[in-house]
């Protein structure tokens, strides 16, 4: 098993495009890392420059601590599933797994015995000796993950390998994936469009925005602390509600005001703006709220309902502007502002009779916003929101340490 890290790793194709910029980057010894991020953000291509099917622009690829940045893709022991699962169509599922073991002049024997061995490990048995045009996309995609443990290699690159699976094979096989993981005890590098995916499967998870590394965390704290607008408005069903909020204090104190709430700031900030997200499950509606000193009641009028089985989503109107974050906005503006009045999306329990046009009193916990400077929308601190922007300081001592590794050499 090995780490891998990419040390200010950048990509600029010949016709001008960064794919990927200044990426510093490093997957534990046996840990999962997922990474994710919108349509053309650069996620395969961190993939492929790993794999070596891309070469860097700038800077090094680093696999269990040897630069590997000019290594050829076949001596870098690393096996990849893709999406479209790569099989050769005209074998069985069981020559596709032995393949590889065959290139490796391994016995008859000890190569039945492996492909045995990973069949069950998968679930594939009774499929050995079917072709792939006889197996359901679900069943090709473990014979690929197979071919890819047979082998033994040092980590494991999938990918976008669900992609092509409906919605129920994704969620059963994203589970798959976290115990083979947890068998192999093997690196991972997963990639991903599907956020939820993302904090589903990875120990961390890296968000990638036009190339550049936006926040890498736990599932957890990503969630609950992103580090800017983009990672708050990208992670997360439905989206957090941004709002643009107006900035009051008195001098010992600081209070967003944004449409009918006056929300207290995590500590002073100078008079301005910031903008404020709330979670859609952190509103409640009576009775069914656990009650804190931090509520702030409001009646609304609902504008829609949605249901989704133990919730519902209420949508609802307030006077202010919402920040509205695009994915692939080259600008450098971190939000456009949409017209007022904004729409606010709350997730209630489902038992609460709502219906358009109905009035309804909604709780919010205030405790649980988060705040962006309106300026940049990088996230302000809290002594809740946890320690996001340690990340960079991460990042450069990752660095620092292979380059002094270097000068050791």
């Amino acid at each position: 098993m090995a780490a891998i890290s990419l040390v200010g790793v950048s990509k600029e194709f010949a016709d001008g495009t960064v794919a990927v910029a200044e990426l510093d980057l490093e997957i534990g010894d046996g840990e999962l890392l997922a990474v994710v991020g919108p349509s053309g953000c650069g996620k395969s291509t961190v993939l492929r420059m790993v794999a070596g099917l891309e070469e860097p622009t700038h800077g090094e690829v680093w696999i269990g601590g040897q630069d590997v940045t000019g290594t050829a893709p076949g001596d870098r022991d690393l096996a990849i599933v893709f999406q479209d699962y790569a099989l050769y169509p005209h074998l069985s599922a069981y020559q596709n797994l032995a393949f590889a073991l065959k290139a490796k002049r391994m016995g008859r024997k000890a190569i039945d015995l492996r492909v045995r061995e990973v069949a069950a490990l998968l679930g594939i048995e009774s499929l050995l000796h079917r072709r792939p045009g006889a197996l359901s996309g679900g069943e090709r995609q473990r014979v690929a993950m197979g071919r890819a443990v047979v082998r033994h290699p040092s980590a494991f690159l999938m990918d976008e390998p669900l992609s092509n699976l409906d919605a129920k094979l994704r969620v059963q096989l994203r589970t798959e994936i976290r115990r083979l993981h947890q068998e192999l005890g093997a690196t991972f590098l997963f990639v991903t469009h599907d956020q939820t995916e993302a904090l589903t499967i990875g120990d961390r998870v890296a968000v990638l925005r036009r190339g550049r590394l936006q926040q890498l965390e736990t599932p957890q704290r990503l969630y609950a602390a992103p580090a800017n607008v983009f990672v708050a408005a990208f992670i997360g069903t439905p989206p957090m509600n941004l709002l643009l909020a107006r900035v009051e204090s008195d001098g010992e104190q600081s209070v967003a005001r944004v449409g009918p709430w006056s929300i207290e700031l995590p500590h002073q900030v100078p008079g301005g703006q910031v903008v404020v997200g709330i979670r859609p499950e952190h509103f409640g509606v009576p009775p069914y709220v656990s009650g804190s000193e931090h509520d702030l009641t409001v009646e609304v009028t609902v504008a829609e309902v949605e249901m989704l089985g133990a919730v519902s989503l209420i949508r609802f109107a307030i006077d202010a502007q919402a920040a509205l974050v695009h994915d692939n906005d080259g600008s450098g503006v971190p939000f456009t502002l949409g017209a007022a009045p904004a729409t606010v999306i709350a997730a209630v329990d489902a038992r609460i009779e709502a219906r358009p046009g109905s009035r309804l009193s909604v709780v919010l916990d205030s405790s649980r916003a988060r705040f962006f400077d309106a300026d940049t929308g990088a996230a302000i601190e809290s002594s809740a929101a946890g320690e996001h922007d340690s990340l960079g300081e991460g990042a450069l001592s990752q660095k620092e340490h292979h380059d002094a590794g270097k000068q050791c050499e």
